[in-house]
């Protein structure tokens, strides 16, 4: 019987691309695959099909052998399933493996890569630090508990002198194969969980995991200008790595303490100043905290409560070290609650005084607010 055309048999157009036609034979793969079609000869027939078709269409070669002379420029109806590279399917470990419960398929050379070096795990350390401290920056020292490799035997896991032997269960592969149908089925060895290689005697130390548990004194630098949730990377100071692979960051992340004066936002600072009604009313100097010092400033007569005084460069540096905030001094003219004989006379006299002053009637005062809101 003449073979179909492949582009017909992923049911896809001829200038698919190759993710189309990987896609396509996905679908195919897993609407037909003889694990959920037992004894359907046809169903058997048309995976097969579609495992001949992409073995072709999914090497650029093969696919423009085929495109040019058809089904005899790519050699196939010979052998096996039809002479396609039975490696394909190591693409689709997910659906052919996962899927249905086993490893590689039709005898994949794909290994799992148990043994191979591994990046150790990334760790977290929360640091509270003093408003003061996140502003200029600190020096300061926090210990970390880790998994370190085993000083004795270097992290093999194995007694010092004879680190690890090829496993005779499965020959050093780390699988076991065996056939199930027409497929060639892989497991991962139990013997030596995929490493290929056991400990014929273990570590006293670390009884062969290779790592063991230690808390490490490290001294941070903690930068001028961080602020609640900053993070600082510290390199190489994670957990250590398995079969030599590289160890893994530290992240240390900023909890800022609240100040009982200083508010911050950005890089700016805020604060309240409180001053009597004298001083707003007839001006004075005043002498204010900043993140420097003490600071003079001067209030101008008539100053009302909500005034904002910006000091330019008393705020916090950037964490870049380019540029720095300002400090903004906002007032609050305190009423007094308690007067003197003498103030409460003064403040009468102040009233009478005021009174043959001109001022806005309430009639005035609601035509603005009318205004200002329709």
């Amino acid at each position: 019987m003449a073979k179909r055309d492949y582009y017909e048999v992923l049911g896809v157009d001829r200038q698919a691309n190759p993710q189309e036609i990987k896609s396509a034979y996905r679908r195919l793969a897993l609407k037909y695959h003889p694990d959920k079609n037992p004894g359907d000869k046809d169903a058997e027939e048309k995976f097969k099909e579609a495992a001949e078709a992409y073995s072709v269409l999914s090497d650029p070669n093969k696919r423009a052998q085929y495109d040019r002379f058809g089904h005899a420029g790519v050699n196939v109806g010979t052998g096996g399933f039809g002479g396609f590279d039975p490696d394909i399917f190591a693409d689709f470990s997910d659906i052919l493996g996962d899927f249905f419960g086993f490893g590689d398929v039709f005898g994949s050379s794909r290994r799992r890569r148990a043994n191979q070096p591994q990046r150790g795990s990334d760790l977290r350390y929360d640091l509270r630090i003093s408003f003061e401290d996140a502003v200029f920056g600190v020096k300061t020292k926090i210990k970390i508990p880790r998994q370190e490799n085993c000083p004795v035997c270097e992290g093999t896991g194995a007694k010092p002198g004879e680190g690890r032997v090829t496993c005779n269960t499965c020959g050093g592969l780390g699988q076991l194969r065996y056939q199930q149908g027409f497929f060639t089925i892989s497991r991962t060895c139990p013997q030596c969980h995929g490493s290929g290689q056991v400990i014929r005697h273990r570590c006293t130390e670390c009884r062969g995991s290779g790592r063991i548990s230690k808390e490490r004194v490290l001294e941070l630098k903690i930068p001028a200008g961080v602020d609640n949730g900053s993070r600082l990377r510290v390199a190489g100071e994670g957990e250590a790595g398995v079969n030599g692979g590289p160890p893994g960051d530290l992240y240390v992340v900023i909890e800022v303490e609240e100040h009982p004066f200083f508010k911050r936002q950005g890089n700016d600072i805020y604060c309240e100043l409180p001053i009597s009604f004298t001083q707003a009313a007839l001006g004075d100097e005043v002498t204010i905290p900043t993140l420097q010092g003490k600071e003079k400033l001067k209030i101008p007569e008539g100053t009302q409560t909500g005034t904002v005084f910006r000091l330019k460069g008393r705020g916090v540096v950037s964490l870049n070290g380019r540029g720095q905030g300002d400090q903004l001094v906002t007032v609050t003219v305190v009423t007094p609650t308690r007067l003197s004989k003498r103030q409460r006379e003064l403040l009468q006299q102040l009233a009478e005084e005021s009174r043959n002053e001109p001022q806005e009637d309430s009639s005035g005062l609601f035509e603005k607010v009318k205004d200002i809101f329709g």
